[in-house]
């Protein structure tokens, strides 16, 4: 492989302005909502997309240069896409849809010609599907349509693959499946991945790192295990499922004002008095109660939003209004649910405990 990817792209349409890399052998996990720009990205990586600003570079390879006029083609870049939609030929067989790579980029490596269908059965196997050669498109499940998928991206041999939530439209054991395959595959061969994902478990398995953008712009990026456990973005916290309440640190800094609410809890060593501050803590920690609690450290009223199964445990999601209580969740269990006989619309308090909660810097 060729080295890392590097992006700086300006979409002025579409409100983006992004600047990230993936170093080669590295899985970047592009997350944020819906609309956020994350499709867009990928896009320009692809060159699907023409950047009004910016470059898009592998290596010592320029893809795009907006400032000097270069745009190479799509089929010029060594650059795989795997889509939710396998998007596969139907007219033709799964070694011939796996084989079309190579085929039209007259493969060689190392000076060799290689077969393309030589390729596809190489990657077929790599995959699991060389029993599914000679089938068509239309006679295979979503699993095995999205393995065939991922092997006719591999045979091209990209030096960059895209994965834009590829394993969102497979049942549960299809896509556990698949997620396997995946964090094989990407841990071998030195190519830069990206991967735009909304699932947890995606990202938790298969990236190095993540980038959050909001609004066409990166908010927050850093190693998994730092994104996941110390979010400081409302996003990046409900996407690892914690509770973060933003605002100004307490003089003493152990504490974060936010909306008329104080959040006591235990001040990381970077924490401003005064500075903007986050409180963080986990949907666990959160008691529910239909009557104010005697101890009124760290408690707000809320409105029932909804309530949400999960296993054992019920979560309960908090109405968004303006007062700092915004998107807040408690897991409890079944029993406590029963008894409160919670409704959405109803009014409740959530409360913590100081040591459940951890303040840091915005």
């Amino acid at each position: 492989m060729t080295g890392g990817l590097a992006v700086r792209a300006a979409v002025g349409a579409r409100g983006i302005d992004v600047e990230f890399d993936a170093a080669a052998g590295e899985v970047v996990a592009v997350i944020g909502p819906n609309g956020a720009g994350k499709s867009s990205v990928l896009h320009v990586i692809a060159g699907l997309l023409r950047p009004d600003a910016g470059t898009v570079t592998v290596g010592r390879r320029r893809l795009t240069d907006v400032a000097a006029g270069l745009q190479v083609a799509v089929h010029n870049r060594r650059v795989g896409l795997l889509l939710q939609d396998p998007a596969l030929f139907p007219h033709l067989t799964v070694a011939a849809n796996v084989a079309f790579g190579p085929h039209a980029r007259h493969h060689r490596r190392r000076g060799r010609h290689i077969e393309p269908r030589q390729l596809a059965d190489h990657w077929l196997t790599e995959v699991g599907a060389a029993d599914l050669a000679g089938r068509r498109p239309g006679q295979l499940s979503g699993g095995q349509a999205q393995r065939v998928a991922l092997a006719r991206a591999l045979a091209a041999e990209p030096d960059v693959l895209l994965l834009d939530e590829p394993l969102s439209g497979l049942d549960v054991a299809a896509a556990s499946a698949m997620r396997r395959l995946l964090r094989g595959v990407l841990a071998t061969g030195g190519r830069s991945s990206v991967l735009v994902s909304h699932d947890l478990l995606d990202v938790v398995t298969l990236a190095d790192r993540v980038v959050v953008i909001e609004g066409g712009r990166i908010v927050e990026s850093g190693a998994v295990a730092d994104i996941l456990t110390a979010p400081r973005t409302v996003f990046g916290a409900r996407f690892a499922g914690v509770n973060l309440v933003g605002g100004r640190a307490g003089d003493d800094g152990g504490s974060v004002l936010a909306a008329g609410q104080t959040w006591r809890g235990s001040a990381g060593p970077d924490v401003i008095p005064g500075g903007a501050a986050i409180a963080v803590f986990a949907p666990a920690a959160v008691s529910v109660s239909r009557e104010l609690p005697a101890d009124d450290v760290n408690v707000v009223a809320v409105g029932v939003a909804e309530l949400d199964h999960r296993g054992p445990v019920i979560r309960v999601r908090a109405e968004a209004p303006a007062d700092g209580g915004g998107g807040l969740a408690a897991d409890i269990s079944a029993e406590i649910a029963a008894g409160l006989r919670l409704i959405p619309g109803e009014q409740v308090y959530f409360g913590v405990a100081p040591k459940d909660v951890a303040i840091r810097p915005a």
